[in-house]
């Protein structure tokens, strides 16, 4: 646990001890310094109240915090944190220090005693208690302290809840209508940041970032709107590092982010040692393109690079309203005449690093939810092989001929100009003509690309799927009884619904998981999606930040947390010259 270590051509030496979740030996932690990261953005909108939006999270979570986040001592061969999907089962108590549920319509959280507001005006470091923790929940929901508008994402939930209600200074407890085995993840991991009641009441809202009062590990010290944001440690903070429990937190002195929204820049500031992370948790500017990951590894090799997935960004989606789309033999069709085999084309193009394996709308990582593509039912897996015999024989029968110019149908798909998988696309063309299929396509730009997401006016949609957000709120999206702005198939399917219904239903996770396969399984044999693949992005981080593995967040727009727990092996960063 105390030895040195000593690498080739370097003079260094480093204190070692176990990382307890990967078992690995790290250079031990310690304190001071800055971590410097580059960005595309700060939440996407001008202001950090989550009311609003749940973008100011990217900014927020290093300040203010939630009642619980996940176990950041969980073993990573367990759970690893490179996807936004939360177990319930790995949710911790954090401002709350435990929960209980004495009935299934009762959920009580005692409020962890002695956490202290950041000692700023107006709240000047007071204890953070349960009367905080009610009026944050009145304001998100609508349902009380003067609050009576709820915000956009507690809409959903606003029918099962009966009361949220202060029983005493640290006793918070919720009732609801009816028993929902995810509420748990609605009210404590979800966007619900607890933000100082004092300047609520004293501004209004939260808005200005110079107001924002926490009891997290950060304070917002800085902001020049579009170029730069600074946290500063909070010297009295509450929290120890999970992994090593006799160290407070945060280790580093300072959290700097640039906004640069070129990635070839924020590379060459990364290789240029101008700056030490890129990747999600701090912000948004973790390497997306394949060729620049390769690039990357062949020039700057000490540079460490460590993927995360949580949804394909390479899929499309077909208007199931929309003729020749809405047979689902010519969906299947599009799909059988894709080569996704190893060493295939879109293998190759992705450098071999995509997980190319067919999933359906939810994730692979929903584990208990969906059925590996292994031991999908031959009826279905024949249609995600790559077929094109097969396609033609499916054109053929669904009233498809080739023409005398050999085109079967031409159809347009719509990609946004924003995103970088327009060189996938042209090989799925490529695919597609050799089936008779010309596909046209288009790019929009991004209020233009979101309004055909929605509005039904597209016919054929480069699009997501493989998604790991939530079960129940995912496959939600396709039921016509959701009436789902996001309903981007256009899904109007009875049998679809009544499964929803049953799985929306269900009184416990155990319940729910196992409505979950079929109608996952549904949903892939339906094709309303076309799978294109699971790329993943990559966090690349400098040698001498300490302590991370690729993880992602500690909870809904928890990113900044982990932040929290790396350290700078200083002599490492001083004996490479910084």
């Amino acid at each position: 646990m105390g030895a040195s270590v000593f690498m080739a051509g370097q003079v260094w030496a480093a204190k070692m001890v176990k990382d307890p979740t990967t078992g690995k030996m790290i250079s031990a932690p310690e304190y001071g310094g800055t971590i410097t990261f580059a960005t595309t953005r700060f939440g996407g909108v001008d202001h950090v109240d989550m009311w609003f939006h749940h973008h100011p999270g990217e900014t927020v979570a290093g300040v203010l915090e939630k009642l619980g986040i996940m176990d950041w001592a969980t073993p990573r061969d367990i759970f690893d944190f490179r996807t936004t999907y939360k177990p319930l089962s790995l949710y911790t108590g954090h401002l709350a220090e435990n929960w209980e549920q004495p009935d299934p319509l009762t959920m009580v959280f005692k409020i962890r005693k002695g956490v202290k507001w950041q000692n700023k005006a107006p709240v000047n470091g007071r204890e953070f208690t349960a009367y905080d923790a009610e009026y944050n929940y009145h304001r998100y929901t609508g349902t009380g302290s003067g609050f009576t508008e709820p915000s956009s994402y507690w809409k959903a939930n606003l029918g099962k809840l009966e009361s949220i209600k202060a029983t005493d200074k640290y006793t918070l407890v919720f009732k609801t209508k009816e028993v929902d085995p995810l509420f748990l993840g609605a009210a404590v991991v979800n966007l619900n940041f607890m933000y100082a009641p004092e300047v609520i009441k004293k501004y209004g809202d939260a808005k200005d970032w110079r107001h924002l009062v926490g009891t997290g590990p950060f304070e917002f010290t800085d902001r020049v709107e579009g170029i730069s944001q600074t946290w500063t440690k909070n010297p009295n903070y509450w929290d120890v590092d999970e992994k090593f429990p006799q160290n407070k937190l945060p280790y580093i002195d300072e959290l700097k982010g640039l906004i640069v929204p070129e990635p070839v820049t924020r590379l060459s500031l990364l290789r240029s040692r101008k700056i030490d992370f890129l990747g999600m948790p701090a912000g948004y500017g973790q390497i997306t393109s394949m060729d620049q990951v390769m690039s990357l590894k062949k020039t700057n090799p000490e540079i460490v690079l460590e993927p995360m997935s949580y949804r394909s960004e390479t899929s499309w989606v077909f208007n199931t309203q929309k003729k020749p789309f809405n047979d689902v033999r010519v969906r299947h069709a599009m799909q059988m005449a894709l080569d996704f085999r190893d060493d295939g084309p879109f293998d190759r193009f992705h450098n071999d690093l995509a997980d190319l394996t067919p999933q359906g709308f939810l994730g692979k990582g929903f584990i208990g939810y969906v059925t590996n593509f292994e031991e999908w039912p031959e009826e279905i897996k024949q249609y995600y092989r790559y077929d094109p015999e097969g396609a033609e024989k499916l054109l053929d029968e669904v009233g498809y001929p080739r023409g005398a110019d050999g085109i079967r149908f031409k159809a347009t798909m719509h990609y946004s100009l924003a995103s970088n998988r327009l060189e996938h696309d042209q090989i799925a063309v490529e695919y597609w003509k050799k089936i008779g299929v010309e596909i046209k396509l288009e790019g929009v730009d991004g209020s233009g690309y979101g309004a055909k997401l929605q509005d039904g006016s597209g016919q054929f949609l480069a699009f997501i799927s493989g998604y790991e957000w939530n079960p129940v709120g995912q496959m939600g999206l396709l039921a016509t009884v959701v009436d789902s702005p996001w309903n981007v198939a256009q899904v109007k399917d009875p049998i679809y619904d009544a499964m929803y219904a049953v799985m929306s239903a269900a009184q416990t996770l155990e319940e729910q998981q196992r409505a979950s396969k079929p109608i996952d399984m549904y949903f892939n044999n339906q094709h309303w999606y076309l799978w294109g693949g699971r790329v993943p992005q990559f966090h690349a981080f400098q040698p001498w930040i300490v302590g991370y593995n690729g993880e992602t967040e500690l909870g809904d727009m928890d990113r900044i947390l982990i932040m929290a727990r790396l350290w700078i092996d200083s002599a490492k960063k001083k004996e490479m010259g910084y």
